[in-house]
């Protein structure tokens, strides 16, 4: 997919505050549609490996320098950190007009940007739908990514567009009002799992110490081992599963109406970790609501938690 009419942007002096895992991630992959990131700013240990790793040609400077020199700036620090960092580069004056600048943050659009747009900037929010580990793999993720934008106008929106595909992003439009609720919603979707599976695999753990076959791996409290064998395949085909079929992928006692085994199930689990069995009958609730599951299910659930953990 092209960029928009077969036009793409002028090669831009890119300057990126701050050069962490996002940040570096974004500036190789601009560097590679020739754009060229002329400054960037690294503060931690870990940024200034990550900005002489991906961007070895490129000065790490102090933030007033970085803007002074750029034509995008790209703001890529944590939510948190984003309003005083674009407070303070309006304080400064170092930002010049028409400097498009664009930060990286999901749960904000470009009002944030408000002091540096009164300044004469181009206030862009690009937002990659991914999640940054600071390995290689990051910057050929991009190619594959989705990238929610938000702009003041339809000319930010033509460039913030442009840039996103000539990364070989996706681009979509998120309405300012909305950018907390698709936030909540690619959080939900994201980093909640990285807990559900976490206390999968405590369970798992769990029902598998003790004996074992002749050869078979012990098994391990540390990632990769047989425990993730084990749920791995069977959890990427639920996730699979979930985004072609949607919610008729749904399988298992809940949706069965099983009230028996889910009731077991929470004993089970209550015997290894009372929260975790918690959280397996918030899950479950959920489950039982989207499945129309039988009543029989839900007192199950509402008797379970009345009772409390460690019942």
């Amino acid at each position: 997919m092209g960029t928009p009419n077969g036009l793409r942007p002028a090669r831009l002096k890119v300057g990126i505050v701050s050069a962490g895992r996002v940040g570096t991630a974004v500036g190789m992959a601009l560097e590679r549609a020739d754009h060229v990131v002329v400054a960037c700013s690294a503060i931690s240990a870990a940024s200034l490996r990550l900005a002489g790793r991906r961007l070895p040609d490129t000065p790490v400077l102090p933030v007033p320098e970085v803007a002074a020199h750029a034509e995008l700036l790209l703001l890529t620090v944590p939510d948190s950190e984003l309003p005083g960092l674009v407070t303070g580069l309006a304080a400064t004056g170092a930002v010049r007009r028409g400097t498009i600048v664009a930060h990286t943050s999901g749960a904000n659009g470009v009002a944030v940007l408000a002091p540096l747009t009164d300044q004469g900037c181009v206030p862009l929010a690009i937002h990659p739908a991914m999640t940054f580990t600071g390995a290689d793999e990051d910057v050929a993720r991009l190619a594959d990514t989705c990238f929610g934008i938000t702009a003041a106008d339809e000319i930010g929106y033509a460039i913030a567009q442009s840039l996103v595909l000539e990364i070989g992003g996706e681009p979509f439009r998120v309405s300012e009002q909305a950018r907390t609720l698709y936030h909540a919603a690619l959080a939900h979707g994201s980093n909640h799992i990285v807990t559900l599976m976490a206390d999968a695999l405590v369970a798992l753990r769990a029902a598998l110490a003790g004996e074992a076959l002749l050869g078979q791996e012990p098994v391990a409290d540390s990632p990769g081992g047989l425990a993730e064998r084990i749920i791995g395949p069977l959890a990427r085909a639920a996730l699979e599963n979930t985004l072609q079929r949607g919610q008729s992928a749904l399988t298992g006692p809940v949706a069965r109406g099983d009230a028996a085994a889910v009731a077991a199930h929470l004993a089970a689990l209550d015997d290894v970790d009372p929260q975790l069995a918690q959280a397996y009958c918030a899950d479950s609730l959920r489950t039982a609501q989207r499945a129309h599951a039988p009543e029989e299910v839900f007192d199950v659930l509402a008797d379970f938690r009345l009772a409390g953990p460690g019942r």
